[in-house]
């Protein structure tokens, strides 16, 4: 796998949610990291009926008719946080800004992604980029996403390993 979407806040806008997940296509995605707030379990059953790779999710606040065991082949659901490792990058993800400087102060990730403030950000802690992707959904702010290229090199400022996607 070369590229990853990274998405939060969803909010069950499933309009949103088909750019989205059309996009993903066209790119050959076959990773989905969800930075929380999905909303509601239908709409999470939509996102693993609809896209056919690993779905990656930590819980956000508006999450809470999720089922923790819940069976479902190509979602993988976290409570507080998550962590990967693709292409030698160490990841992780949450849904909240404190947590992800909290894990970014660990220093064994070279990203973290989170979400909560629907805005887009990203900024540096030691030698960790912590990013968050917006609000899927578009509220508050534009809908946006954001797209890890895991073939890059992490740490060098010069490249460019994330991108936003505005809708």
């Amino acid at each position: 796998m070369s590229k990853v979407a990274i998405i939060s806040d969803s909010h069950d806008n499933l309009p949103r949610i088909n750019q989205m997940l059309e996009m993903v296509k066209k790119e050959n995605i076959n990773t989905i990291i969800h930075c929380g707030d999905v909303c509601t379990t239908n709409t999470l059953d939509y996102f693993c009926q609809n896209f056919d790779g690993n779905i990656y999710l930590s819980m956000g606040n508006v999450d809470h008719d999720h089922k923790i065991n819940k069976e479902i082949k190509n979602l993988k659901i976290f409570s507080k946080f998550g962590d990967l490792k693709i292409n030698n990058l160490n990841i992780a993800f949450t849904h909240y800004p404190k947590k992800a400087k909290e894990l970014a102060l660990t220093e064994k990730y070279n990203f973290i992604f989170y979400g909560h403030t629907h805005q887009p950000w990203e900024e540096n802690i030691n030698s960790t980029k912590i990013i968050n992707p917006g609000t899927l959904a578009g509220i508050w702010n534009r809908s946006t996403f954001a797209i890890l290229d895991t073939t890059l090199p992490a740490g060098r400022q010069e490249n460019k390993n994330v991108e936003l996607i505005i809708l």
